[in-house]
């Protein structure tokens, strides 16, 4: 029996962040589609992602470091379930110290650099230790991983990423775009082409100019946009300046309602690296655009090519291009795949129907800690 008992605690979700990303959109649509329930800890977290879960109304509390989260938790225990490595780390001890039943949620790995496969390779070893009860997989791909790396296949479940209810969509008017997006890119009658990630290397914007300059060059009325902010955001505009593209592929930046854009664009680009389930990917889907996208990580577990979008060989953004080209050359073409996009996304990424999985997951984490 724990010292702390865990039969009427919160789920308490421990993550490290510097943004509104992937997985913290995922962790807050994960407590609001069952209210009350979860309360989230960050751990130094900047004040607007703070206050973006709070104006959410969601329980929430920011600790600057281990000593202070330890000092948290013995005055308000739960399910720990941790979201980041950082946090995955700071969970286990603190897991261990007050004896608390520990959940760890594996997005996805972005082993590019020696510190982080060094931090791959420890979170895998981690996931081994007796104190955490399951580990959580949001692709079978990361999965797989797991079980390479020694990790009992009992301890593993994959419950993929999904979506809550769509919201009301917004007006279809000015080609669907805020009123403040450049006039450039609100010219519904032009083909307009996305990405949308952290200017990040893993989330490959270097690899989506590879296909979009050299469309662009063949595609006098094309143009494309990349949506969001990161460290490759200054290199990137040097090699769009270089091009002579500056007018017709665009970065405005980080974008907080995607509903407008993802209606606007006639392709949504996927050109990472590695991924998990990527949250973007299941919002195109539900909101009827048509996907091109690299075959890496969780994304073949979602999209399967001709069925519901087209898939390119990792890294090739040749092929990439020709899939871009498909489907601005062949509407019909791109809205069936767009349509089945959409049932997929119903069927098998609804984040309602995939609650009761994390439901069933917590209630089974609490009845082993309790035995």
């Amino acid at each position: 029996m724990n010292d702390l008992s865990t039969a009427a605690q919160p789920i308490v979700h421990l993550i490290h962040s510097g943004g509104f990303y992937g997985a913290e959109r995922m962790l807050l649509d994960h407590c609001l589609v069952t209210p009350g329930q979860h309360r989230v800890v960050f751990l130094d977290a900047p004040p607007a992602l703070l206050q973006r879960f709070v104006q959410a109304g969601v329980a929430c509390h920011n600790c600057q470091d281990l000593k202070a989260l330890l000092a948290h938790l013995r005055q308000q225990p739960g399910l720990l379930n941790a979201h980041n490595f950082k946090a995955q780390v700071f969970a286990w001890i603190c897991a261990r110290r007050l004896r608390l039943p520990l959940v760890l949620t594996q997005h996805g790995f972005t082993p590019r650099s020696l510190k982080q496969k060094l931090y791959t390779w420890a979170s895998l070893r981690l996931c081994r230790s007796r104190h955490v009860r399951r580990v959580v997989c949001v692709a079978q791909s990361i999965a797989g991983l797991h079980l390479a790396a020694g990790v009992a296949a009992d301890k593993l479940q994959v419950i993929a990423n999904g979506l809550p209810e769509p919201a009301a969509l917004c007006p279809a008017g000015n080609g669907g775009l805020p009123a403040d997006t450049p006039v450039v890119c609100r010219e519904a009658l032009e083909p307009l082409v996305g990405f949308v990630g952290r200017l990040s290397e893993e989330k490959g914007p270097d690899l989506f100019l590879d296909a979009l300059i050299a469309l662009c060059q063949l595609r006098p009325t094309l143009k494309a946009v990349l949506l969001g902010d990161g460290e490759q955001n200054q290199a990137l505009r040097e090699r769009i300046d270089a091009a002579g593209l500056s007018l017709r592929i665009l970065l405005p930046g980080y974008q907080q309602d995607m509903q407008p854009w993802l209606q606007r664009l006639n392709v949504l680009v996927l050109s990472s690296r590695t991924e998990g389930t990527p949250m973007i990917l299941l919002e195109a889907m539900q909101a009827g655009t048509p996907v091109a996208a690299f075959a890496v990580g969780g994304i073949p577990d979602v999209v399967q090519h001709r069925h519901n979008g087209l898939l390119a060989k990792p890294l090739d953004s040749a092929e990439l291009a020709r899939c871009i080209a498909e489907l601005l050359d062949d509407p019909a073409l791109a809205r069936n795949l767009a349509e089945t996009a959409r049932a997929t996304q119903r069927q098998h990424y609804h984040l309602p129907t995939l609650a009761r999985s994390w439901d069933e997951l917590y209630r089974l984490v609490r009845e082993t800690s309790n035995s």
